[in-house]
């Protein structure tokens, strides 16, 4: 690139973002109440070790230049300042002294009324009430205007400040202040335009409160005065013992945080979007479907660590430009570019999050990427021994026509596979990326019993084992999943038999997906994030004799709104399913669970779909009769308890 070309800038595709926006370097979002001054105080003391002492230079200048160095020195700088510091300056490190003012506790602060908020409510509030068919770049009016009308009600109230360390601290650690909190009194001036209603003025409230019991009020004083006493109003939570109007204000000011920080992306107002209302809607549902485990735990923190990542790179190539001054060298413009697409390739993969129809199945990678084999031109089949070295005892038990090929290598066993042939898995443990590539009629056996003979996955993938053959077989094996979050067995298309498995699931359970069909028998499945057995649209199963257990143990996702349990079914079309001699028990959801839309897919009392349908309550027999009749349902002699949830349950999106 020549020396004079010109650098991606802000109005190709970065724009910086605007004074109300949340996400911004150096705000972050709060993240619940206060920190305990306790806490604080007795891990060492902290907090004490590095309270920044404001400089005694006086005027606005003076301040200004303690505040950028409070800020910006290194935390190297900071700890090696005293051998080379001119004797005139005084250390930008030291401890209040005794007489100071302690700060008080925080008031508790308004408890969050969005969490209490159904689906259908959100998007009636965001896409019908506030947005009303608006466009992306009319969006920020639109909040400006709901603010407005709510802060009317108020002109003065109080209010816990929660803002970035950085602005007080040389040094800090972020899991031991995540913020600094000060108690103030907020005073609410009339909106001159869409984006000033997000600044309010602030003084510091009696008594003096923070969740660092030792910060200097003078430094608090201080670090007001240059902000000119102006906050950012989303920084600012009223606290509790206020009235009814104080509680409407933190509604709005909590409905507004959470458009900011979960529904709003930096490119919405960059492109043209016919229908907005719809995009914030399905952003909506993502959330939801985060929230209430519908996608697993792991699943949805890799979309939210892709999201992260997607506003650090934004921010980084802003901080770049602007470090620029002149027109840039050929290395710039090629570092700016890089950094660009960079950002759009993040963009990219969250706009697919954001499709449902690209959302049918967790993460949406293309998983099957090899073309099917079929027969062998001579059309014989290969036995694959899998194991350090083959004795003659091993294959005593096949016949004298029986084609060989060794293998200490799985994955290698399974590339030379082509339709029909046998891998045979002596004792040991293995890896194979190759699993998640099946696209040929194989039979995977082991010898000896399943425990010893182990299969972990390849953390760094996104899949275990993934099927797109017309019939695959699992037998006598262990699967162990590591790091992997898709489901442990993945059936994409065609039919996979599991028999007398383990499925020790750390990610998703197993998933069978529209049209594609699974048999499970004697098999054993636990661990797993979501459902241990996930049933989409469409799909068919049969599970004979299997112990599911301990499923839905979900690390990310609140698991008193979770459903999902042992097997879980999603209808519309209905998927088949056949239960006999089964044990789901001890599950963290529901032992079955069908989840249908929200439109009465079903004929049922909605008196009894309101209470749900709990094995056990005779009353409901008959509903769960006509349900299993609909879903061509058929379950026997199953043993269904211990669930936390409950036994059997439908539930209503």
């Amino acid at each position: 690139m020549a020396s004079g070309a010109r650098a991606p800038g802000p109005e190709d595709s970065v724009r910086t973002v605007s004074p109300g926006r949340r996400g911004e370097k150096g705000v972050p979002a709060p993240t619940g109440d206060s920190v305990a001054v306790g806490t604080l105080k007795s891990a060492a003391s902290p907090v004490r070790a590095v309270v920044a002492s404001p400089r005694p230079a006086k005027g606005k200048a003076g301040r200004e230049a303690a505040r950028r160095r409070l800020q910006l020195l290194p935390a190297s700088q900071a700890e090696g300042r005293g051998e080379g510091a001119e004797e005139d300056e005084e250390p930008l490190l030291s401890v209040p002294e005794e007489d100071e003012e302690e700060a008080q506790p925080l008031p508790p602060v308004c408890v969050s009324p969005m969490r209490g908020m159904w689906r259908d409510e959100k998007v009636a509030l965001y896409c019908d009430e506030m947005l009303q068919g608006r466009k992306a770049e009319d969006a920020d009016e639109a909040m400006s205007k709901y603010l407005s009308e709510k802060l009317k009600l108020k002109d003065k109230w109080l209010g816990v400040w929660k803002t970035n360390p950085e602005l007080f601290f040389v040094k800090y650690e972020e899991a031991s202040i995540p913020f600094v909190g000060i108690l103030v009194e907020v005073t609410c001036k009339p909106c001159q335009s869409s984006s000033s209603c997000f600044k309010v003025t602030v003084s510091v409230a009696e008594p003096f409160s923070s969740n660092i019991a030792n910060i200097p009020r003078n430094l608090v004083n201080e670090i007001l005065e240059e902000l000119e006493h102006s906050v950012p109003l989303l920084e600012v939570y009223p606290v509790e013992v206020q009235d009814s109007d104080i509680h409407d204000i933190a509604l709005a000011l909590e409905v507004v945080r959470f458009f900011y920080d979960f529904l709003w992306r930096d490119w919405d107002d960059e492109e043209s979007c016919e229908n907005y209302t719809a995009l914030i809607e399905e952003r909506i549902n993502l959330w939801c479907d985060i929230q209430d485990g519908t996608i697993p735990g792991p699943i949805a923190q890799r979309f939210k660590k892709t999201l992260e990542k997607y506003k650090n790179k934004r921010v980084e190539l802003i901080e770049y430009q602007s470090n620029i001054k002149e027109d840039p060298s050929a290395a710039e413009a090629v570092e700016c570019w890089k950094k660009y697409y960079e950002i759009v390739m993040l963009c990219g993969l969250l706009k697919m999050w954001e499709d449902l129809r690209l959302r049918v199945h967790g993460p949406f990678f293309p998983r099957i990427l090899r073309r099917r084999k079929g027969k062998r031109d001579f059309g014989k089949t290969i036995t694959h021994i899998v194991a350090k070295v083959m004795t003659t005892d091993m294959v005593k038990d096949l016949s004298s026509d029986t084609l060989l090929q060794q293998h200490d290598d799985l994955d290698l066993a399974l590339d030379s596979c082509y339709s029909g042939d046998t891998v045979v898995i002596f004792p040991g443990e293995y890896q194979a990326v190759n699993l998640a590539l099946l696209t040929d009629d194989i039979i995977i056996k082991g010898v000896g019993k399943r425990e010893e003979i182990m299969i972990t996955s390849e953390p760094s993938h996104d899949s275990f084992v993934v099927s797109k053959a017309d019939n695959v077989k699992l037998m006598h094996l262990s699967l162990i999943q590591q790091g992997t979050v898709d489901g442990i067995v993945v059936v994409e298309s065609g039919h996979m038999t599991l028999e007398n498995c383990i499925l020790k699931c750390e990610g998703t359970g197993v998933c069978v997906l529209t049209g594609a069909a699974l048999t499970i028998t004697d098999s054993e499945i636990t661990g797993a994030q979501g459902a241990g057995v996930e049933l989409y649209p469409g799909s068919i199963a049969i599970l004979e004799r299997n112990e599911i257990h301990h499923c839905n143990n979900l690390r990310t996702t609140d698991n008193s709104k979770s459903t999902l349990g042992g097997v879980n079914m999603k209808v519309l079309p209905a998927p088949k399913l056949k239960m006999t001699n089964n044990h789901i028990y001890n599950n963290n959801g529901y032992g079955v669970s069908i989840l249908q839309p929200t439109e009465q897919f079903f004929i049922v009392a909605e008196e009894a779909l309101n209470k749900g349908a709990a094995s056990g309550d005779k009353k409901d027999d008959s509903m769960l009769s006509r349900v299993m009749q609909n879903l061509n349902l058929e379950m026997n002699n199953n043993k269904i308890e211990a669930n936390l949830k409950g036994d059997i349950r439908i539930v209503t999106s």
